[in-house]
């Protein structure tokens, strides 16, 4: 029996009379499209997560984070929300056991971290970090901004892009408490702006898209005799083919199904770049870079087949559709748009058989 799948789709609703922010979709693999099926009540979903044991989804709101149950078909059913006592929140990760709740704050700066319960359901805050200090781009972003927070693949250690900062900060996680505790500081490039992360499927690598920089950054990752955290860059290769254009940022980080490809999305020249990744060095080659036939794609993915490619357009407020082809590095345009109120993240999810 062939595999199937739905699509969560996080878009923002401010502005608009749609107070659905989170849209479910059936996947048709063979001809790499979308059909709706729900759409969930929730406001400003800006970012989802599926956890680790693929049982329960966790989303952004206004007012803090909330959980879901995934139903057989893939539809969601609410389980509760929660406070993070602070500004809206902009990326959500849980450890490897699902034990805990971490979320980036992008305006007050603060890495959060909630208890798990075993139902799914989210419980009290463990742990709160302002980051603190003043960046080098004045006209920029130069106060603390949280962007991404992600787990090592050894569950030891929580990474926190700060894009303000030009930093990525680097904690112990205490598993019993769900208290942090600070072990190392990845410094970028100045006015980078680190904004998201992924780690490679055997844990050995991490990639940082790098925003105003419009590079990705690739880090060898390991642990010394001591137990410390140790992260040496090995490339750093561009987003875009023209490395020098001006308006442009970088924006979306995500792994294919298999981790053969990574792809990235650039803002402002409204494009999506697919690199191979070589499983063995960890090193990144450029497959493409093209248009995506749509406004600032805040995010792109390819569908779980690696034979076609969605973006999500947050300006104009669409979701374009292609066909990939790795071998002649060309994607194209695969059906018409469909509307979707400021798309912000979509999260693929595999149906039990």
């Amino acid at each position: 029996m062939a595999k199937k799948y739905v699509a969560y789709v996080s878009s923002y609703t401010i502005g608009s009379a749609d107070d659905n922010g989170i849209h479910v979709y059936d996947v048709d693999i063979e001809n790499g499209r979308l059909s709706e099926k729900e759409q969930v009540e929730i406001t400003n979903s800006s970012f989802l997560r599926i956890s680790h044991d693929r049982r329960f989804l966790y989303s952004i709101t206004d007012l803090g984070v909330e959980s879901y149950t995934i139903a057989a078909d893939g539809c969601l059913n609410l389980l509760n929300k929660a406070s993070i006592n602070g500004m809206r929140g902009c990326y959500l990760y849980t450890d490897y056991e699902d034990r805990f709740l971490f979320t980036a704050g992008y305006h007050d700066g603060k890495v959060t971290v909630l208890r798990l319960n075993e139902d799914g359901s989210i419980g009290e805050i463990t742990d709160e970090i302002y980051h603190k200090g003043l960046g080098t781009a004045v006209w920029r972003n130069f106060r603390p901004h949280v962007q991404c927070v992600k787990m090592t693949r050894d569950n030891r250690f929580l990474l926190a892009c700060d894009l303000g900062m030009d930093r990525i900060n680097v904690y112990a996680l205490d598993h019993k408490t769900g208290k942090l505790r600070e072990t190392d500081i990845i410094h970028s490039d100045q006015e980078s702006a680190p904004r998201h992360m992924q780690f490679s499927e055997d844990g050995r690598f991490l990639y940082v898209v790098q925003e105003q920089k419009r590079a990705v950054d690739v880090y060898h990752y390991s642990v010394d005799n001591n137990g410390n955290p140790d992260f040496e860059r090995i490339q750093s290769i561009s987003t875009t083919t023209d490395p020098d254009v001006i308006g442009v940022v970088a924006c979306a980080l995500k792994f294919s199904w298999d981790y053969n490809y990574l792809i990235t999305s650039n803002a402002g020249e409204n494009s999506v770049t697919v690199f191979s990744v070589d499983k063995e060095t960890g090193l990144l080659t450029m497959n493409l870079c093209l248009p995506i036939a749509g406004e600032f794609p805040k995010d792109a993915s390819l569908l779980p087949d690696n034979r076609h490619l969605v973006s999500l357009n947050h300006e104009s407020n669409t979701i374009t559709f292609f066909t990939f082809h790795p071998d002649k590095h060309t994607i194209v345009m695969n059906g018409p748009e469909v509307q979707v109120n400021q798309p912000n993240c979509i999260v693929f999810y595999e149906l039990p058989e």
